[in-house]
């Protein structure tokens, strides 16, 4: 996966408290990170460990960087 910000080399629990949409994403393809104790890989690893296929991770790749795009922009950045 690559996502914008450096957002993939992270820890996925450190993400999701920084960015609680990205967990809602991760859940509605069924990925557990939100309820996870461990919750240290990292973001680029998570959906490819779940096997959900290149469409599928490709899907999760383009709305977590949509959201982190429209965070850009609220921040006053240009997207």
């Amino acid at each position: 996966m690559n996502i914008p910000q450096g957002i993939g080399e992270q820890a996925i629990n450190k993400v999701i408290e920084d960015h609680p949409v990205i967990g809602e994403i991760l859940e509605k393809y069924d990925i557990g990170c939100t309820t996870c104790g461990v919750g240290i890989c990292l973001v680029k690893d998570v959906v490819s460990i779940h096997a959900l296929g290149d469409e599928a991770e490709a899907q999760i790749e383009q709305e977590i960087t949509d959201y982190l795009n429209t965070q850009k922009v609220i921040e006053g950045e240009t997207a």
